[in-house]
């Protein structure tokens, strides 16, 4: 490693995101890394700053910069509260694989385990013996050994499956001088099937005659999943994408099946069930895709399966899979693609059945007097094919997952960003974010209104920065929908916390600068959104919803009176 000129550590610290290849980190400013925003500052010309108005925003940022670019996203905190407030991106990233690095402010050196204003131990607080925080937590108390340490964070986030790292800066450590010389950009290391597991897939594979695919889970891109349909084609096998995860595979190929997670199409449900073998390439299988463990039963599934993973913690964690083998995403399609298919293969009808039982869930009963299929459909039929789709948590983005049709990534890149971790208020900075990384690209946010108003401040930020191409739809219903779904389920008529008492949030996104409309009617919604589209500012369409209308397939009307039936039966 050259020696470089000497400068403050918090310019070093720049300078190596810059070597990274980052051009743009999100955060909120804190006095325990001013050092590290001087040197934004200094290379104001090569990277940004973006400053957010609450941490949980710019992890929630972070977090869909990585999935965007494959790269980690990067987020800066200060410290004890900046850094609980990022918590929530953080363990959203880890959840759904992504590849991030979170910078913490420290308390300096010298009052370390004082309980000094705001510290906190994070080794402890995010260590790797704490479930679903992070990869790797680091703290750097040599300044001359920080690239070092920010080479290691970017290897570490984005090999095997890609995760959250968190680097924390003590604050002296910061404004310290060193000579130590950036390190080049990190590239991950790929790992590809061993060559006698993938002869065991092919023999497995011509033993079947139901088989089903299961594709997600992070480290994909343009190449592998383009490689993963080719392996499709070539063998002609029907293809599912797991909970949030369903840019993976193109949903308009004639073999795409649906996706794989909360209400699911239960034909879909019943067809996986009946397999006779499931190959999941990279999903991690867990609650949501399985359906609470049923679709696929632990620790031994009725259907033979393969897991393909790029972590090895995770295979075997919870299945015992017929065969287990460890793959990069990257590694695994490619490998797959070449295995040699027969010319004649015996589950042709059954991966037709497959995709024409997806079509049928396409068609939806009319609903009066505003239709969320509607909306869904007026939305992808008037927006640009690369358009970035994002969402929340809640009831409302089911009619999403259900209707929107995701191109694959080799097409346009990713156009989904939603968290598999549930999270709530994820939908409006994972739009923001996409917005100022992407300006080309329309973005279109999917809310509902008590997921829009947990980071609905961020809408300051896509205004601050100039966000043009965005749009966010809220579904106001007035309630915690799927809260209020479980209530009605598990206890009839006994509403208890779930209501809300809402804004105008068509006034509320004017204070913001934002253009906005109210719509309460089917008919009135596709002439605002057009106009939206060409408007080139950002704009908020309010949508008002019954609270009645609970799902893409249910109302709470329906599900209480089944719950009142149920009940009396027994």
């Amino acid at each position: 490693m050259t020696t470089s000129s000497e400068r403050l550590a918090g310019h070093a610290l720049v300078e190596a995101l810059v070597a990274q290849g980052v051009t743009t980190v999100f955060g909120v400013p804190g006095e325990s890394y001013l050092a590290a925003l001087d040197g934004f500052h200094e290379h104001r010309d090569k990277i940004r700053f973006i400053a957010c108005r609450q941490e949980g925003g710019a992890a929630f940022m972070a977090e869909a910069q990585g999935k965007l670019t494959g790269r980690p996203g990067v987020c800066f905190v200060t410290r004890g509260p900046g850094a609980t407030n990022a918590s929530i991106g953080l363990h959203t990233a880890f959840q759904d694989s992504t590849p991030m690095v979170l910078f913490i402010g420290q308390v300096a050196s010298d009052q370390r385990d004082r309980e000094a204003f705001q510290e906190l131990d994070y080794r402890q607080m995010f260590g790797p013996g704490t479930l679903g925080f992070a990869k790797w937590v680091g703290e750097v108390h040599d300044a001359d050994r920080l690239p070092e340490y920010i080479s290691r964070a970017f290897h570490t986030a984005m090999q095997g499956r890609p995760g959250p790292v968190v680097l924390v800066l003590p604050e002296d450590m910061l404004t310290k001088e060193t000579r130590a010389a950036v390190l080049p950009r990190a590239e991950p290391a790929q790992a590809w099937p061993a060559p006698g597991g993938l002869r065991d897939v092919r023999s497995m594979l011509l033993a079947s005659r139901r088989p089903f695919v299961i594709v997600g889970g992070g480290g994909w891109d343009a190449a592998s999943c383009a490689a993963m349909q080719r392996f499709a084609e070539n063998w002609k096998l029907p293809v599912g994408c797991a909970f949030r995860f369903q840019d993976v595979f193109d949903n308009r190929h004639p073999q795409y099946a649906g996706d794989v997670g909360i209400a699911i199409n239960p034909k879909l449900a019943e067809r996986i069930r009946n397999a006779d073998l499931v190959l999941a390439i990279g999903p991690r299988l867990g609650e949501m895709t399985t359906s609470g463990y049923t679709l696929l039963q632990p620790p031994r599934p009725v259907q033979k399966l393969i897991h393909i993973h790029a972590g090895p913690e995770e295979l075997g964690r919870v299945y015992a899979a017929d065969l287990l083998l460890q793959s990069s995403m990257a590694s695994a399609a490619k490998a797959l693609e070449g295995l040699t298919a027969p010319t004649q293969l015996p589950w042709a009808a059954w991966t037709e059945e497959a995709h024409a039982d997806y079509e049928a869930n396409h068609i939806a009963q009319d609903v009066q007097p505003l239709d969320m299929a509607v909306v869904i459909k007026t939305i992808q039929r008037l927006a640009p094919d690369d358009t970035v789709y994002t969402n929340g948590a809640g009831n409302y983005a089911g009619w999403l997952h259900r209707y929107c049709r995701y191109h694959g990534l080799q097409h346009h890149g990713r156009t989904q960003l939603a968290p598999t971790s549930g999270a709530m208020g994820y939908g409006v900075p994972a739009a923001v974010a996409a917005a100022l990384l992407y300006p080309e690209r329309t973005v279109v946010n999917i809310a509902g209104d008590g997921d829009f108003l947990m980071t609905g401040q961020e809408l300051a930020t896509a205004t601050g920065y100039g966000a043009r191409r965005l749009v966010s739809v809220v579904v106001d219903n007035g309630t915690y929908g799927t809260i209020r779904m479980h209530q009605e389920r598990e206890y009839p008529g006994r509403v208890s916390g779930s209501d809300l008492f809402n804004p105008d949030f068509a006034a509320l996104a004017r204070a913001y600068g934002w253009q906005a409309w109210s719509l309460s009617r089917t008919e009135e919604f596709e002439p605002a959104f057009a106009e939206a589209l060409a408007s080139q500012r950002p704009a908020l369409l309010h949508l008002k919803l019954d609270a009645d209308v609970s799902t893409s397939r249910s109302t709470l009307t329906a599900i209480r009176n089944a719950a009142l039936k149920s009940s009396a039966k027994a």
